[in-house]
């Protein structure tokens, strides 16, 4: 049986936790994986009047969500509400986690999850109040951060802020979240390839002509400008999501399925990548300037499409495509291995789903349910976010160099990414 445990949200009132976050933990209530005596405290700046945060709930729960579309039930929403708890502070100020600590001590928390849903700069006073406090260790039961991406805009600031983290947290106790590798699908494609050996036996050169990555969406940048615009679309979805379907798709079978073994496999594709500057195209949509919190003058890229290799003997020559963009004609989040011999149909892994059936586990559920029972097979660690990052870093010092393509809305993107897959002989996978 999962132990109880404390949930404390910085940030309660993000955009992250009340169109993700907040409904998973309503969904786990529901299923009724939410441990006896666990407790939810959420953080956040402004003082509120007692049961806000139930209120916040409430209104969160009943508030149209993309990503959580079924029936509210009073009763679970009832049972939820008497595990929540609420403090305001500011997190720069060490006064606060003192409040903080008396409150866990009060609530008996000998187990602690602390989720960062704030802003990156303020990861800093964070870390160095809960050490402080003596919140970042616990004599008994167990403490873990859980981090959302992005890990750094490079990879030098990846590589400070895991030495920041480092400074306060052993990496056993990190937990960086991908949301992608808590869906299940991504999941899926391990238990599809290595429990059928029929399936493994023709992942390799000798078998397959390309693969394709795609994560391609119908819409545009939305309430996320600001942030979009600084980073684009390599960066947003290309260095993590992209490359996390990339390494599920053809890593090595692990020699166990232990967090360390199945990571390790991924991190020995990333290192195996080949980033070739020449072969890379950026696109931005056609009035994306004209969006919401977006600089008139922004170069920022709305699309990519690159082509890659992975220099090892399993993989040797075969092309990789990969691309992503937002308005594109179609949302689709997929790998597809396209095969030598005609006859034998593109194996095709399925990412996105609309998740319409509340059966189809959320990936903040799967990744919630991983963080409680310690596995952290289905997060980043340190060595994975570099490698990511070394391979990305090239491509993105390029996107830098140049003005991106404009393409039209509902299009598949740029002609020059048609052209970058054609001049092989080869085209995209369009469904």
């Amino acid at each position: 049986m999962t132990q109880p445990f404390t949930l404390v949200i910085f940030g309660v009132t993000s955009n992250l936790a009340q169109k993700y976050l907040l409904p998973a933990l309503y969904d786990l209530e529901d299923k009724g994986l939410l441990p006896d005596g666990s407790h939810i405290i959420g953080i956040a700046r402004s003082p509120q009047k007692e049961g806000w945060i139930q209120e916040h709930l409430h209104q969160i729960l009943h508030k149209e969500n993309l990503h959580h579309k079924h029936e509210i039930k009073d009763q679970i929403k009832e049972l939820l509400f008497t595990r929540l708890h609420y403090l305001d502070g500011h997190l720069d100020n060490p006064d606060f986690y003192q409040k903080l600590k008396i409150k866990l001590d009060g609530l008996n928390s000998q187990n602690i999850i602390f989720y960062l849903a704030t802003y990156p700069d303020l990861y800093q006073p964070i870390f160095e109040n809960l050490k402080l406090s003596g919140l970042s260790n616990l004599a008994d039961g167990f403490v873990r951060l859980m981090i959302e991406k992005p890990f750094g805009s490079n990879l030098k600031t990846a590589k400070q802020l895991n030495k920041t983290l480092h400074q306060y947290f052993k990496e056993e106790q990190i937990y960086r979240l991908d949301h992608y590798l808590g869906k299940e699908a991504l999941r899926d494609i391990l238990s599809f390839r290595f429990g059928s050996s029929s399936v493994e036996s023709i992942i390799n050169k000798d078998h397959i002509d390309h693969i394709q990555v795609s994560a391609t969406e119908n819409f545009g940048v939305g309430e996320r400008g600001a942030f979009y615009d600084k980073v684009g679309a390599l960066k947003d979805v290309g260095q993590n999501h992209l490359l996390q379907m990339l390494t599920a798709a053809t890593m090595e079978k692990p020699i166990t399925f232990t967090n360390e073994e199945v990571t390790k496999e991924r991190v020995k594709i990333l290192k195996k990548l080949l980033p070739q500057k020449e072969n890379i195209i950026f696109g931005q949509y056609e009035d994306y300037t004209a969006e919401k919190n977006i600089s008139p003058d922004s170069l920022t890229e709305t699309f990519f499409a690159l082509k890659t290799f992975i220099n090892n003997d399993r993989y040797q020559n075969v092309p990789i495509y990969l691309r992503a963009g937002k308005k594109l004609a179609q949302t689709l989040t997929e790998v597809t291995i396209v095969f030598k011999d005609k006859k034998n149909q593109p194996l095709r892994y399925h990412v996105h789903s609309q998740r319409d059936n509340f059966l189809v586990q959320d990936p903040y559920e799967a990744l919630i349910l991983d963080a409680i029972r310690g596995d952290q097979t289905y997060f980043n660690d340190v060595q994975e976010v570099e490698a990511q990052w070394a391979f990305t870093d090239p491509l993105s010092a390029e996107s830098e160099k140049g003005i991106p393509v404009i393409y039209q809305p509902g299009s598949w993107g740029p002609q020059e990414a048609d052209e970058l897959i054609e001049q092989d002989g080869r085209h995209w996978i369009n469904f």
